[in-house]
């Protein structure tokens, strides 16, 4: 420890920090403007100028460290002259026509006013903006006006150790320099992934997003702290709003589990919520055409169409949906509105077609099913081994967080994909097997790993169980079996087996590469095998971390709604713990079988066993594998209710539609992908008569003489609490203050950042090793494999990001992406348009992508637009434990289109 005084007052503190970091914490102002904590000093703007005693000089204190002894001063009269001179010099040339910063986000000018400079005390007076035109400033997103920046290297900064993509530099020189892209086109670049991070840290506006701000009263702008609606990372984000309009997003904060980092989604993509689609009335079809009614009316409806096929063909005639865009509030009230008013256990969501098999696989080998570690603590591990999860995309804010683990902290990556995906280029090691061939990847890795000695040998004894019949299973992956069935080189195998067995500690990162397959719930098994193997659980910095990819897909698990499942995961044929929620619901008959998964939703219908479904929140007409199918089994329904905020694909099939309110409209909380418990806090007032989901559902619980005493929404968190013991120590109050990660059991825990410390989930205690095999696919008579996946600027069927002006702009359609070598076979160009058929008949046409990301015989299309909608192409093999479809092994044929 040091003592310095700064200012008279004498601090203690620790050794290695600077002036300016011990000054902010003991709340001593020093003025900055290049200064970014997360990234470090810069040393360019000169406004953190201070004296020490000794030196003849005032020193930046952003740069200066703190010596034991130190005397300093921040606020001499011949500092705050130094410092309005500096002002004055900054703002010589900029503009003045934009001296009135609207949005507040302007920090030169507000130091300006803070050092009294107006611009009279300016020697330049008539200085016009230089702004660049369409033609050489083709950005979508931002626009850079040289004339208000200062140079101060903020952006490059941001772009570099942040978003760690690095492609803006200084550019020019004296006078003439400018901030520019790596490559030619200004501020738009290959690299550029459009995240807006440069524009979030620019302290005088000099990049802005290109879309004016809507003008509004600055007396009616308020700051709202909520969750982002997009993936499952559950990034804090503070947008600028009136009471019925979201203006913006601000600029400079550090708080949530991104500490203010935000992709292009999470900065940008709010328009959808006023956009001109939004449904404001409820709709009833009649004679094909949707006509408005009342909300009277269409309680009336559903309590008498559900009442009505109930009494002809009983409660499990009706499947309900509900939704990981939504609340645990409403979620909550989802399952008990299916389990209570219609009693059934059809009761299902979209983590049926992602997460199912994690939910399995991991409750097999654990005794429970979700993230172990921490997303903070997780990338901490001496290695991530990241298989199956272009996190870049599809998490960007956690791929950010591995990318700097690995540039800045020295950490290990390797990466299983077969795709070149962008953590390839940071990897130690970037494994790329054959599509579907992770379980004998992973059991490969772990017979090198026993065969030389690797295995956490003490682990094993102590805390797991049928690792005899595991190694039974592995023996038979030796590495010239696995390099032929992978296509992984054997050199390469044990080069990342021994990685692996010689690291302290492995953080295992997976997602939908794993997860969506006719075999995901055993390819999750050979993860959670390996980390057994290697002792990498129940500790920090390690562990099994499943990536969620809806903003809360976790939350919706955990609150019931599965068809096997009441909210904390008990088993609805468990008659204890049935009878609680009995208690709590105010009944006596709940239903004991577990209900229809929503894989199997179409084949019900087809058998007659299914004539109504309820759907909240969900476009299954997008996203269910066979979708001709599919599409022909909602034509067949008695009755389909579809609550929603927009006319979806599927609600074109609703007899009626309920309009709901987005997430920016209502209270409430989501349990993001480390098991986080955050709050969401209303934005705006709901878009016209639409109400929040949670209220509808109040509703609908009151008109069937359901108990639902709840007049906000935590009155229903305090009912969750109740029945669910991960989440009982949780409260809106203490939630005030940040989020808290379940098991949480009482109010004074602080949450658990890892699980499994003690003991697994298991009636001993113990984890059980779960041997799995490598399964043969049949391509014969199919030359190529289409994976399919999602894009980084769009979120699941599109219906927001469609409607959002940037994303619909940066990707503005569909295409599949194919290799250069077979594209030159078929004599193809991009844009060029292919016919592709799959196995069970259907075919589409689409668009392609020429580009070497993915490897020769394999195809790569997303599932977010319905002009080609790849899911038609996949056919309907489940997993047999989770009943999740293949969608990333799909075999087909192309064909060129002629012109």
């Amino acid at each position: 420890m040091v003592t310095v005084t700064i200012n008279g007052k004498k601090i203690e503190t620790e050794e290695g920090k600077t002036i300016l970091e011990v000054a902010r914490e003991n709340d001593i102002y020093i003025p900055t403007l290049c200064y970014l904590r997360r990234v470090g000093p810069l040393g360019t703007c000169r406004m953190c100028i201070v004296e020490v005693e000794g030196l003849k000089i005032p020193v930046a204190a952003c740069t200066t460290m703190i010596k034991d002894g130190m005397i300093i001063k921040t606020d001499t009269e011949k500092l705050e002259r130094l410092r309005r001179e500096n002002l004055k010099l900054l703002l010589l040339n900029h503009p003045l026509t934009v001296y009135s910063d609207s949005t507040g986000g302007n920090e030169l000018f507000q130091l300006a006013y803070r050092y009294g400079i107006t611009p009279l005390d300016l020697m330049v007076y008539d200085v016009e903006p230089i702004e660049y035109n369409s033609s050489t400033h083709p950005s979508p997103i931002l626009k850079y006006t040289p004339n208000r920046c200062i140079l101060c290297g903020r952006c490059i900064a941001a772009c570099t150790q942040i978003s760690r993509i690095g492609a803006l530099v200084f550019s020019g020189r004296g006078a003439s320099t400018v901030v520019d892209a790596q490559k030619p086109t200004i501020f738009y670049s290959p690299e550029c992934a459009s995240c807006g991070e440069c524009l979030s840290v620019c302290p005088t506006n000099a990049i802005e997003y290109i879309k004016p701000m809507e003008k509004v009263n600055l007396w009616e702008l308020r700051d709202v702290e909520t969750i982002c609606p997009y993936c499952g990372v559950g990034c804090t984000v503070i947008y600028k709003a009136t009471r019925d309009k979201v203006v913006g997003v601000e600029k400079f904060y550090e708080k949530g589990v991104n500490s203010g980092e935000l992709c292009v989604k999470g900065r940008f993509g709010f328009d959808y919520v006023t956009h001109q689609d939004r449904l404001t009335k409820p709709l009833l079809k009649v004679d094909g055409e949707f006509k408005e009614i009342s909300w009277d009316e269409a309680y009336n409806l559903i309590f008498m169409k559900f009442n009505e096929i109930k009494l002809r063909y009983g409660p499990d005639s009706i499947m309900g949906l509900s939704s990981a865009k939504c609340t645990n509030e409403e979620n909550y009230l989802f399952q008990k509105f299916m389990r209570t008013a219609i009693g059934t256990n059809n009761v299902d969501h979209c983590a049926r077609l992602c997460h199912s098999s994690t939910v399995a696989g991991l409750k097999e080998v654990f005794g429970a099913g979700a993230m172990t570690n921490s997303i903070d603590d997780m990338v901490e591990a001496d290695l991530l081994f990241v298989i199956g999860s272009n996190t870049t995309e599809n998490h960007p804010v956690i791929g950010n967080k591995i990318k700097r683990a690995v540039d800045k902290y020295g950490r290990k990556l390797v990466v299983a994909d077969p795709r070149r995906i962008e953590l390839t280029k940071f990897a130690t090691f970037w494994m790329q097997h054959k599509p579907g061939t992770d379980v004998a990847l992973l059991n490969g890795l772990a017979y090198i790993i026993h065969e030389e000695g690797l295995e956490d040998k003490e682990f094993i004894k102590k805390r797991t169980e049928g690792f005899k019949e595991y190694l039974e299973t592995i023996r038979r992956y030796n590495p010239d079996y696995v390099s032929k069935t992978t296509g992984v080189s054997k050199e390469l195998l044990f080069k990342v087996a021994r990685l692996i067995g010689e690291a302290d500690n492995v953080a295992f990162i997976y997602a939908m590469g794993i997860t969506q397959h006719r075999n995901g719930t055993d390819a999750v098994k050979a993860v959670a095998n390996l980390a057994l193997l290697t002792g990498n659980l129940g500790k920090p910095r390690a562990g099994v971390n499943p990536l969620r990819g809806q903003n809360n897909v976790q939350g919706a698990c955990d609150m019931g709604c599965l068809p096997d499942v009441f909210p904390g995961y008990v088993n609805v044929n468990d008659p204890r713990g049935r009878r609680i929620f009995e208690i709590a619901w105010g009944t006596y008959d709940l239903p004991d079988e577990p209900g229809l998964k929503a894989s199997e939703l179409a084949e019900a219908i087809h058998r007659g066993k299914i004539k109504a479904v309820y759907i909240m929140g969900e476009n299954p007409a997008l996203t269910e594998a066979n979708l001709k199918v599919f599409w022909e089994a909602l034509e067949k329904l008695e009755f389909l209710v579809v609550q929603d905020i927009f006319l979806t694909e599927t609600a074109r099939y609703a007899t009626l539609v309920l309009p709901a309110a987005s997430s920016f409209e209502k209270d409430g909380t989501f349990t993001n992908t480390e098991r986080r418990v955050q709050r969401v806090r209303k934005v705006i007032e709901p878009i016209g008569f639409s109400k929040p989901d949670w209220v509808i559902l109040r509703d609908l619980l009151r008109k069937f003489r359901v108990k639902a005493n709840y007049e906000t929404p935590e009155d229903i968190f305090n009912e969750i609490r109740a029945v669910v013991p991960q989440y009982r120590g949780i409260t809106y109050s203490r939630l005030e203050f940040g989020g808290i990660q379940w098991p949480c059991p009482t109010e004074d825990h602080p949450g658990t950042m890892y699980l499994y410390k003690e003991g697994f989930k298991t009636p001993n205690g113990k984890a059980r090793f779960s041997p799995v095999e490598q399964p043969r696919y049949d391509e014969k008579g199919y030359e190529y494999i289409l994976v399919t996946g999602r894009s980084l600027y769009h979120f699941h069927t599109g219906s927001m990001t469609r409607r959002t002006y940037p994303l619909s702009t940066l990707a503005s359609e569909g295409y599949v992406v194919i290799n250069p070598v077979d594209a030159a076979r078929y004599k193809l160009k991009d844009d060029d348009k292919i016919r592709i058929v799959s196995r069970n008949g259907e075919e589409i046409v689409a668009p392609i992508r020429i580009s070497d990301e993915v490897p020769p015989k394999v195809l790569f299309s997303t599932f977010h637009f319905h002009e080609i909608p790849v899911n038609k192409l996949v056919d309907d093999k489940l997993d047999p434990v989770s009943g999740i479809p293949e969608y990333k092994v799909v075999p087909v044929n192309i064909k060129k289109i002629r012109r």
